[in-house]
């Protein structure tokens, strides 16, 4: 019972236990957490505050930059049908990648037509050469000619001086004659000499002034084949020529004039119609140092007028093969760059001419950003320094390095097709754009490929040193000549 009166005693209300001594700490400690955060909070934000206006003095940035690169444009050298067209738009081809092919057949028979052509003009040019052969041997013929047609005056020269002496042998024997025919007489009328004798030494004399006769009139005769007078002039014998008889006598100008003819032929002619034969065949043999005569008709032979004409039509019917090589060749249209073909706009079937645009072919490798600054913004810039480039395509996920490269010389409203007339009076300050050309740094098209046109927003490293061709500048330097000096 006792147990439980005590139970229904009312339990005395105990006071609440003191907190924990470690409790106490951490309630002070609290304010003191905040201001660390608060601090560290704030000095993050300096500190981004500093390094974007560190970045902000540092670089120069614009979002006015696209991707741009070359377009080729593929059209057909020749025209034709097309056979078969083996890309479609978007597809990747590499330099030399057949792209479409034309019918070949009418090129293989223009083909086979220039050969033979060819072959024909190749026989005529060795018949020509023999033909050559032929008349340097004729020449030679003609050339021995003249010299015999001048041996042949000289020879009838001396003929003539023979019948001269003769002719003087005949005038003493004539005056022996005379003289017993003149002491026969007188002889006789003293009946010294009988008559027998006296008429022996008439006809002796009578037998004497014939061959005098004869003499003269050979003299005479030979003097007219020589194409001198009869009788020569007062005061000169009858043995006395011209000097140089030997080269204006008639056959040895015949036989000049011949020789000339067949020389024309191989295209050798002298130097003045006026030359004697003796100084033609001397110029002749000036033709080569030394006289050789092998080395100058082997440069006659060389430069013939019917061989270089034989020659040159070989060339031109060589030139007619390549030609019809070449064209038979275009029948396959290629790809001449690495790149992704789009436009097509031609299909099997289709006649295609010459020229005409069949596809375009947009390039991988060779692109770059054309980037427009503000004019306010290029005093800093200069040709090598390094730009990084983000684009909104990949965002922060790939960031490509690039450099710049050359300004071009006139903002984007001097270079439009109507360009703003300032000149009204009413001209109003804008601040230009000048399109600034960016190169790409180890690009790589098949793992992160840029398409043209796409934005480019790029970020010019102020303080980097520019580095490669033309660094520091803002022109480049003038392109090297590659033509050749005139021979």
């Amino acid at each position: 019972m006792s147990s439980n009166n005590e139970s229904d005693k009312p339990v005395a209300t105990q006071p609440a236990s003191p907190e924990p001594p470690a409790a106490r700490p951490a309630r002070q400690l609290m304010p003191v957490n905040r201001k660390i955060l608060i601090i560290t909070a704030a000095v993050i934000v300096v500190l981004l505050i500093a390094r974007s206006v560190f970045y902000a003095l540092r670089t120069v940035s614009t979002d006015d930059a696209y991707v741009n690169s070359y377009v080729t444009f593929v059209s057909s050298r020749v025209n034709g049908q097309v056979a078969r067209v083996l890309v479609d738009d978007n597809n990747r081809v590499k330099k030399g990648d057949v792209l479409l092919e034309l019918d070949s057949e009418p090129y293989r028979v223009q083909m086979a037509i220039k050969e033979a052509a060819f072959e024909a003009a190749k026989a005529d040019q060795v018949a020509a050469k023999a033909s050559v052969r032929g008349q340097v041997g004729q020449s030679r013929s003609l050339r021995f000619k003249l010299q015999h047609a001048i041996e042949e005056v000289d020879n009838q020269v001396a003929v003539l001086r023979v019948r001269v002496a003769t002719l003087d042998q005949a005038n003493a024997a004539l005056q022996l004659a005379r003289s017993d025919y003149e002491r026969a007489k007188k002889l006789t009328e003293i009946k010294v000499t009988s008559q027998q004798e006296f008429d022996e030494k008439q006809e002796a004399y009578d037998v004497a002034r014939a061959q005098v006769q004869q003499a003269a009139e050979s003299v005479r005769q030979q003097r007219v084949s020589l194409g001198l007078p009869k009788d020569p002039d007062p005061g000169k014998s009858l043995d006395d020529t011209p000097a140089d008889l030997d080269q204006t006598f008639s056959t040895v100008r015949q036989a000049l004039a011949e020789l000339t003819q067949g020389a024309a032929a191989l295209g050798v002619q002298a130097s003045s119609y006026n030359l004697k034969p003796q100084e033609v065949v001397d110029e002749f043999y000036r033709r080569y140092p030394g006289g050789d005569i092998d080395k100058i008709y082997a440069e006659i032979i060389t430069n013939a007028p019917t061989l270089k004409q034989a020659e040159a039509k070989v060339m031109q019917t060589e030139r007619d093969l390549d030609s019809a090589r070449l064209n038979l060749r275009y029948c396959t249209v290629v790809s001449e760059i690495d790149g992704v073909v789009t436009r097509r706009n031609v299909n099997p079937g289709n006649h295609v001419q010459e020229g005409q645009s069949l596809m375009a072919i947009r390039s991988l490798t060779n692109i770059w950003v054309d980037a427009n600054f503000k004019e306010t913004q290029l005093r800093h810039l200069r040709i090598g320094q390094e730009v990084e480039l983000k684009t909104d395509m990949y965002g922060s996920k790939h960031l490509f390095k690039g450099r710049i490269s050359g300004f071009t010389m006139g903002t984007g409203s001097t270079l439009a097709l109507l360009p703003a007339q300032n000149a009204s009076g009413n001209f109003v300050k804008v601040v230009q754009r000048l399109p600034v050309r960016i190169d790409l740094v180890d690009y790589d098209p098949a793992q992160w490929p840029l398409f043209v046109g796409i934005s480019v927003e790029p970020e010019v490293d102020l303080h980097s040193t520019p580095a490669g061709p033309n660094a520091g500048k803002f022109l480049q330097d003038n392109v090297p000549s590659t033509a050749s000096p005139t021979p």
